[in-house]
């Protein structure tokens, strides 16, 4: 059982709480171990369409845990539980889409983890900072390859060369996050995007869009990406979830999906490592 988050399933959404409120939800290993696992428990669950994170209390996560002082970063090997799991959950091989629900306080790897995730919504209460330098230490999870990819490479260079804090508008503004809502409204605008996806989408068609658009990221030739995307696009026209989608609007009724997203993936979207 959890001790750092807490997992709830709902109407094919779930929603991870980052839950060490006392402490902002501030990030040690075993929080890094318990949301790895549970994510890759997630993906395998085909009654679970989206994937919702956000924190306990008034902070989405402030961080490392600063606990031991000037040590925080320097025991040897202690981040090796984690980088284990990692892969499986980089985003490119991950097919459930991930929101980010950013509730106050995104610091360090509060603010790093939600990169690797899909979409990012934010509390007018949200705080946001790339503080490495800050702290005398570098960005981590993807980061320094994500975030120019969002926001540009010379308001990535500001971001993460002074590691200021900015507010929800500005985050906004640099395309950061995708909107921003007042704090009482944040779940219920996750969860109202996560149902669109879940009620109107095929699963196999949204794993392998996200994947796609994340690895089209990585090639630097047009012409491979443009065969990339007509080969799969060529493939699912002959699944049976495009037939079935058809089928549905046709009849003006809601699609029956039978594939699954976890199982039924096209073998030209295996694994990176």
């Amino acid at each position: 059982m959890p001790q750092t988050i807490h997992v709830a399933i709902d109407d094919a959404i779930a929603t991870i709480t980052l839950n060490r409120p006392e402490r902002l939800n501030a990030y040690t290993v075993q929080m890094g171990v318990e949301l790895y696992t549970s994510l890759q428990e997630l993906e395998r669950n085909d009654a679970v369409r989206v994937i919702i994170v956000t924190g306990a209390g008034r902070a989405f996560c402030a961080g490392m845990d600063l606990e031991r002082g000037g040590d925080a970063f320097a025991a040897e090997g202690q981040f090796d539980p984690v980088r284990e799991l990692e892969a499986a959950v980089h985003p490119w091989n991950f097919g459930k889409p991930v929101i980010a629900a950013i509730n106050g306080a995104a610091v360090g790897i509060g603010a790093t983890w939600p990169l690797s995730w899909d979409i990012r919504l934010a509390a007018e209460s949200a705080r946001i900072g790339f503080v490495f330098a800050r702290r005398g230490i570098l960005p981590e999870a993807h980061s320094t390859w994500i975030l120019p990819r969002l926001v540009g490479m010379s308001v990535a260079m500001e971001l993460m060369l002074t590691g200021r804090i900015i507010d929800a508008q500005e985050a906004l503004r640099i395309g950061l996050v995708s909107r921003v809502v007042p704090d009482a409204s944040l779940m219920t605008e996750a969860r109202a995007l996560a149902l669109d996806i879940a009620r109107n989408t095929a699963p196999v068609s949204v794993a392998v869009t996200k994947k796609l658009l994340w690895r089209q990221l990585m090639e630097s030739d047009p012409r491979r990406a443009k065969a990339r995307e007509d080969a799969l696009f060529a493939w699912a026209g002959k699944q049976p979830d495009a037939a079935e989608g058809v089928r549905a609007f046709m009849e003006k009724r809601q699609p029956r999906w039978t594939m699954s997203a976890f199982n039924d993936g096209p073998p030209d979207l295996e694994p990176l490592k």
